[in-house]
């Protein structure tokens, strides 16, 4: 959990990052699931997820640098978390 923190706390050109390469990872399976005439997993609600995540940390940054106490990351992580496991249970998912 510290190594996450170390990468995700007041880093949101990292959180950024994470969010641009999962809408790009919809893009990519959309592109394929529109071949073979499927939905494509909703990879785009996590990546709208991370991206106003990139947002929020961005502003907690700007309102208050030196916050030590994250109580926010308590709700926010796992939502994240929920979302990108949703999203990766439709992609593995097999198709009928």
């Amino acid at each position: 959990m510290e190594t996450l923190a170390a990468l995700l706390v007041a880093q949101p050109a990292r959180i950024a990052a994470v969010a641009a390469v999962l809408a790009l990872l919809h893009a990519v399976l959309r592109r394929r699931a529109a071949r073979r005439g499927h939905r494509a997993p909703p990879w785009h609600v996590a990546a709208l997820a991370w991206a106003l995540y990139a947002a929020w940390e961005w502003w907690v940054n700007h309102k208050t640098p030196d916050a030590d106490l994250r109580v926010d990351l308590l709700v926010i992580w796992p939502v994240l978390a929920l979302l990108m496991a949703h999203a990766a249970f439709r992609t593995l998912k097999p198709r009928p």
